[in-house]
């Protein structure tokens, strides 16, 4: 399992850990994951997601799961999150 947000892509970054002497060693800063189940309004039907901390509260500032995908953009999604933002599309046009 990958360590990458669904929804803002949000992956693993490298730096270096300092010491008090100034000794420089390399270290890997790792997003802050969870799983969780996240319910679409439109679809009413619940769906298994990773998605970082910082992830969860863009969701809840624009409103739910349904505005998030709508306007997130294809490349940071990945291919589980496009196919949700999808059928969101075609259930929102045919409504």
């Amino acid at each position: 399992m990958s360590r990458v947000c669904e929804l803002t892509g949000k992956g693993p970054m490298s730096g270096n850990t300092v010491s008090h002497a100034n000794n420089k060693s390399r270290r890997r800063f790792l997003p802050n994951l969870n799983d969780v189940t996240m319910m679409s309004d439109v679809l009413g039907q619940s769906f298994k997601l990773r998605v970082s901390a910082a992830g969860l509260r863009s969701v809840d500032h624009r409103g739910g799961l349904d505005a998030y995908l709508a306007k997130a953009k294809d490349e940071e999604l990945s291919t589980n999150a496009q196919k949700i933002k999808k059928e969101i599309a075609k259930a929102q046009a045919s409504a």
